[in-house]
């Protein structure tokens, strides 16, 4: 049965890919971009591809924006996937800084999914929104430790509204990737480099090394999109979803591990 679903941060990476995915499975999608150039790219690689779906601007941070798709659009299924990263020692991260991560990862998609939710209970009583956080949802990972207070608070709110909603029949998931190659963490670590310096930074550049060896390895966000497009679709789907396996299981380890670390 086809759905109309809407995803956000569908310029490139998993919301790129999952929208196609989903456009050619015959789902009526609605692909949202921040700005308007990428609207257009979309809108001209779909025509290309011959693949039918709704282009429209979001900008999760926009009230206005916001405001207007919610009051456009009647959805069955919100992909809430736009995010940003800015990466760097949080101890002396600028706040501004962190105070952007959480305006998009955090305060942008409570308020687009409060929007959608009160549709969900005041026309159909019944929706799906499925989050997608990061494996830095469940463990803080260094130098990026700001992004990751980020996702575990959207994770959090993602739990929240999975309890509380469930009286209205509007089902929750997250979706938590591993370390996959849209560009999206090799942007995160770029940003460092606008502000850090070593010779003002108390944190050693050394503290970085193994950064490019991590980023070489990085796996095909094909199969993590497939992941997101089988959550969303699954009317039974578990609430947390990470992927690959490899990484669940590094995550659950870690989190087995926290309990007896020392301060």
């Amino acid at each position: 049965m086809s759905k109309r679903i809407l995803i956000t941060g569908a310029a490139s990476g998993f919301g790129k890919i999952v929208a196609f995915d989903l456009a050619k499975k015959g789902h009526q999608i609605i692909a949202t971009t921040q700005i308007y150039p990428q609207m257009s790219d979309l809108i001209r690689e779909a025509k290309e591809q011959k693949v039918e779906m709704i282009v429209d601007k979001l900008d999760v941070t926009n009230a206005t924006d916001i405001a207007y798709i919610t009051q456009k659009y009647d959805i069955d299924i919100l992909i809430s996937n736009a995010g940003i990263m800015e990466g760097g020692p949080i101890a002396e991260q600028p706040i501004e800084l962190i105070r952007s991560m959480f305006d998009v990862n955090v305060f942008g998609g409570l308020q687009l999914a409060q929007g959608f939710i009160k549709k969900f209970i005041n026309e159909k009583r019944a929706g799906k929104i499925v989050f997608t956080t990061s494996m830095g949802e469940l463990w803080t990972v260094p130098y990026v430790a700001a992004y990751c207070a980020s996702k575990h608070a959207m994770g959090s709110i993602a739990e929240g509204l999975r309890t509380e909603l469930a009286a209205f029949n509007i089902k929750i998931a997250t979706c938590n990737p591993g370390i996959f190659g849209t560009g999206f963490n090799d942007r995160g670590v770029d940003t460092i480099s606008r502000w850090y310096s070593p010779e003002t930074n108390f944190t050693p550049l050394s503290a970085f090394d193994g950064t490019a060896e991590a980023l070489a390895n990085q796996l095909d966000p094909q199969s993590m999109a497939e992941c997101i497009v089988d959550v969303a679709l699954d009317e039974n789907s578990n609430f947390r979803n990470v992927h690959p396996k490899e990484t669940e299981d590094f995550v659950k380890q870690l989190q087995v591990e926290a309990w007896t670390a020392k301060s």
